[in-house]
């Protein structure tokens, strides 16, 4: 018989459904697991007495019209603004900050009746693609414990990877939830641009970072992503309305599919791992044989776009400024960031934001006859802890991100919805993605796809060591 752990997130919402377990019992199933299991680094803060008062408050019997994950565990990656639990950013110099609001993510969870366990590690103000955070075990992947995790929501992809919460949320700027659910063997979804709420903050004024769902099914993903979804009054932009829910978008047949297909690296010259451009090949067999038509494409993007990011990201860290006086606590790679952005006029920033649009632009003509594109989520299986980073040059981490992430933030750019799938492992059993962009505000028909993919080669029977 199958622990509570193995089943998917809506396994577990159906249980709670038909009365055979309740909020109650789940969330002190995983609060066990993840006191004695949390070797992954995937909680920085555990709000064990939250969770236990807010289950039980749920009691037993799910209210009329209650989603299909009501009762279900989660957790809140920390550089969401939590009411009243300790949210540190990912950096030392927010270690005492507790916020008076929840953010449209947190109230959204809460709305639908989910119960998190606490915040997942993320790197400072989740910026890196790795997640080493000042003061906590670096996040790493199940399947090798001496291998990052990915990042930014790489605690987030641990706690899932590892059987600690059955899905959580992360959020995407550059690839933070695709880069770790591709480290992790999981499902990782960055929805289309304006489909979640940025309120009450509505901090990316590029455009760049959404929220979005990291979980172990393609359905469990969707299922989340309907959780998620949707404006809040005061956003001052938002996606269309699908027309359907996202999950039942998954049972839905998506038809003969032209889907795009290409593996050259976009911002950055890396030789791609072998193993990495083995499962993209497979995985275009496979929509093949599924009968879609796979078509090779040049890169979309011009190489011109590399540097018009680079100043938005810059830009971006630097709002992400420290308390007074507690500058001299942030790591490396941030300062260096946060001083380029604060080098560049308003301006300067207007023009980069115009060329960002225009770029984007660009590719989403060129993808306009396309279904779907298929491309590498990484140029490598996950890499060794520490890989990545380096305090000394924080240039040469820079440029070493780049490497190790040659696709992922070229949707963040388009705004375009981009799915990691774990289609393929290592011989020495490490997880590796292949990712699938889909049309603008298309999720729908992008999780048609990936479900269709799911089904005829799952993954869910899966486990790292230590499951």
């Amino acid at each position: 018989m199958a622990d509570l752990h193995d089943l998917t997130a809506l396994e577990q919402g159906a249980l709670v459904r038909r009365g055979e377990t309740s909020p109650l019992e789940l969330a002190e199933h995983y609060l066990d697991r993840v006191e004695r299991l949390d070797d992954v680094g995937a909680f920085v803060h555990r709000t064990a007495e939250q969770a236990h008062e807010r289950a039980a408050a749920l009691g037993a019997v799910p209210p009329e019209g209650a989603g299909p994950l009501w009762g279900v565990p989660t957790a809140v990656k920390d550089l969401n603004l939590t009411a009243g639990v300790r949210t540190a950013f990912g950096s030392a110099a927010y270690d005492d900050f507790v916020p008076e609001v929840s953010d449209g993510v947190v109230l959204s969870l809460e709305e639908a009746g989910l119960v998190s366990l606490g915040k997942t590690a993320t790197p400072e103000f989740g910026s890196p693609c790795y997640t080493e955070p000042e003061g906590h075990p670096p996040a790493v992947t199940p399947w090798d414990r001496t291998r990052m995790a990915g990042g930014s929501s790489g605690g987030a992809a641990a706690a899932v990877a590892a059987g600690l919460v059955p899905l959580a949320q992360g959020s995407d700027g550059g690839g933070s939830i695709r880069i770790p659910a591709s480290c992790c063997g999981l499902v990782g979804l960055k929805p289309a641009r304006g489909r979640i709420s940025g309120f009450p903050m509505y901090g990316d004024p590029i455009g760049l970072a959404t929220a979005g769902p990291i979980a172990r099914t393609v359905r469990d993903a969707a299922a989340l992503l309907d959780v998620l979804a949707g404006p809040r009054t005061g956003d001052p932009s938002w996606a269309p309305e699908p027309g359907t829910s996202f999950l039942d978008a998954c049972d839905r047949e998506p038809g003969r599919l032209r889907i795009a297909r290409f593996a050259e690296p976009v911002i950055a010259d890396v030789a791609v791992d072998p193993e990495c451009l083995t499962a993209w090949d497979d995985a275009s067999r496979l929509l093949e044989r599924l009968g879609h038509e796979v078509v090779d494409v040049p890169v979309p993007m011009s190489r011109d776009a590399v540097p018009v990011f680079h100043t938005c990201w810059a830009v971006l860290t630097a709002m992400s400024s420290a308390p007074e006086r507690r500058e001299h606590l942030l790591r490396p790679l941030t300062r260096w960031l946060s001083e380029r952005g604060r080098a560049v006029s308003g301006p300067e920033l207007g023009l980069a934001i115009g060329a960002m649009r225009r770029h984007a632009a660009e590719a989403v003509r060129a993808l306009a006859a396309y279904d779907a594109v298929l491309t590498p989520t990484l140029a490598a299986p996950p890499l060794p802890v520490g890989a990545l980073r380096d305090d000394a040059d924080p240039a040469a981490d820079f440029e070493a991100q780049k490497r190790f992430t040659p696709w992922t933030s070229a949707w963040n750019v388009t705004g375009m919805p981009a799915i990691s799938l774990p289609l393929h492992w290592t011989p020495d059993g490490l997880p590796v993605g292949v990712m699938l962009a889909g049309r603008p505000a298309g999720e729908a028909g992008l999780l048609a796809l990936a479900a269709q993919v799911e089904q005829a080669a799952p993954w869910h029977h899966r486990r790292p060591p230590g499951w």
